[in-house]
């Protein structure tokens, strides 16, 4: 090879080295937007979910399915009823988990249950970003996923990529700190359409035992 061959294959190769980082740029710019829309813009957001659970060894360990509601900021309710009935209530004050199964509901104040966690991305106000970062985009067979980091990874969580199809959540996967993926697919989604509050209010059944006290809202001072 000549000295011009080379020269000319290392500017070519410059130059396909800019595209590259260009276009990475403009991708990892798309999907910030996307993630600022969803957090700033979607108030409500119902449908359905399926959500596998999978090990370090990339074996599927468990699946189960069910309705999903948000109302910004601070509410939300997973309502699981394959293969176990289970429900995850965040009120704005407490998050209550009840397994029908076991005629049980935990309580724990929501501000410290989801902090760094992907419950407080998805359900909470705009100044959740705060406690995540933005760790680059790519777009995969029509869909864009965006790849955030918890600052604080204490919960456990280390990250998660959330998929947008044609500008809409789509999917959502959580990594832990055991090497386990959790996978979420949504379907039926509809956003800002009215959900009755009621949704969002959790009372402890007679039969069921409550484990933790919640907190309670302070009244008016004076």
């Amino acid at each position: 090879m000549t000295g011009k061959s080379v020269l000319l294959s290392a500017v070519l190769a410059i130059g396909l080295m800019g595209q590259a980082a260009h276009a990475q740029a403009r991708a990892d710019e798309a999907g910030e937007a996307l993630v600022n829309d969803f957090i700033n813009n979607v108030i409500t957001l119902q449908g359905r979910f399926e959500q596998s659970l999978v090990d370090a060894n990339g074996l599927v360990v468990e699946r189960s399915s069910g309705t999903l509601e948000i109302a910004r900021p601070g509410r939300f309710h997973w309502a699981y009823s394959d293969p176990y009935e289970q429900r995850l209530v965040a009120d704005g004050l407490n998050i209550w988990s009840y397994d029908v199964d076991l005629a049980q509901v935990t309580v724990k104040p929501q501000a410290e249950a989801l902090a760094n966690t992907p419950a407080l991305l998805l359900g909470g106000s705009g100044d959740a970003l705060s406690q995540f970062r933005f760790d680059g985009s790519m777009l995969e067979k029509g869909t864009t996923w965006v790849r955030m980091i918890p600052v604080d990874t204490s919960s456990g969580f280390e990250r998660m990529e959330l998929g947008f199809t044609d500008g809409q959540l789509s999917r959502m996967v959580f990594f832990d700190n055991l090497d386990q993926r959790t996978l979420v697919a949504l379907y039926d989604v509809t956003t800002n359409e009215p959900i009755d509050s009621e949704q969002f209010v959790f009372t402890v059944p007679e039969d069921a035992d409550l484990v933790g006290v919640p907190v309670v809202a302070e009244g008016p001072s004076g």
